[in-house]
């Protein structure tokens, strides 16, 4: 039986936290570098210790419990403080580190992915991702860069606008072969993946707010999963357990590798939130660091060919 005050090995852990994300072991195990049997042994492990279920395992899919959701939230902040702790021991070291603060989605979808080009262009600077949907005071929290999708009121003075974003349906190809989807109104036919925002911080990315911009009354669906975490919503639609509202230009590397298609391929069902997009700062400080001003125009460069397609889409 589970004791409270026992702590389950950080291996356990970081498994259970990345097949959470990944919504995948076979993905989890590539991440950690360990086989998809070593993650599941790793998992059900856990799951002993906890005395309770922390995933739905079917056939193809895999999803989490409510408990597996609300532990994967707590253990995913948890070791993003541990990691920040490491982080600032290397900046008391004198190290060339570059603290980033952005939301979770943007780090994992876009700005981690492309790190890979930073890293090859710059070994000697480190970057350091803080991943947090909470705004963080950059001053306060002793961070260099902040990315936020914001309106350009709230980015504040001497923010660099990046790029906007737009959503439209997504789902896996095998999904819709076969079947008619042309038009909002088709999606009654299907299930829908909604992200769920309590605190209605991002309401352009709900169903309800998407068939109002649509001028289409939202039909009664087939039934509605609901996720926490939007990188939850994208790997169910990719594991083809329902259609997505999909972020554009986030999913571009889906789309391209074909994990995911937009079935309503018409501009027109797409929607954009023009007076919000993705804005680059960083604090006067940090401004004054090679390594930071280095970083502030690889991202600059890395995003210019999304910022001028957006720009001609408005």
């Amino acid at each position: 039986m589970y004791k409270p005050r026992e702590l389950p090995a950080l291996d356990l852990l970081k498994a259970f936290e990345a097949a959470a994300r990944h919504l995948s072991f076979t993905r989890a195990g590539a991440e950690l570098f360990l086989s998809q049997s070593a993650v599941s042994r790793q998992i059900q492990q856990l799951e002993t210790q906890l005395g309770l279920p922390l995933f739905i395992r079917r056939t193809r899919a895999l999803l989490l419990t409510e408990a597996g959701q609300r532990y994967y939230r707590d253990v995913s902040q948890a070791l993003h403080q541990l990691r920040e702790a490491g982080a600032s021991l290397s900046a008391t070291r004198g190290d060339r580190v570059v603290t980033v603060t952005t939301a979770m989605t943007f780090a994992s979808l876009w700005l981690v992915p492309q790190l890979a080009d930073f890293q090859r262009q710059h070994p000697d600077i480190a970057v350091h991702v803080a991943a947090d949907n909470t705004v963080l005071d950059l001053e306060r929290e002793r961070m260099d860069v902040a990315i936020r999708y914001s309106t350009r009121q709230h980015a504040g003075a001497g923010a660099v606008r990046l790029f906007g974003e737009r959503v439209l349906p997504v789902c896996s190809p095998a999904l819709v072969a076969g079947k008619k989807l042309r038009t909002p109104a088709d999606l009654k036919n299907f299930v829908l993946l909604n992200f769920e925002d309590p605190q209605q911080l991002t309401p352009w990315l709900t169903w309800a707010v998407w068939f109002e911009v649509m001028r289409t009354p939202m039909p009664a669906t087939k039934s509605m999963l609901r996720f926490s975490h939007y990188d939850m919503l994208l790997r169910a639609a990719i594991n083809g357990q329902g259609i997505a509202l999909g972020r554009l230009p986030l999913i571009s590397a889906a789309l391209e590798d074909g994990s995911l298609v937009a079935p309503l391929v018409d501009t027109r069902y797409s929607a954009s939130t023009q007076d919000r997009a993705y804005w680059l700062m960083a604090t006067p400080a940090a401004r004054e660091r090679p390594e930071v001003r280095t970083f502030l125009q690889w991202v600059k460069e890395r995003s210019a060919p999304l910022g001028q397609t957006r720009a001609g889409a408005e």
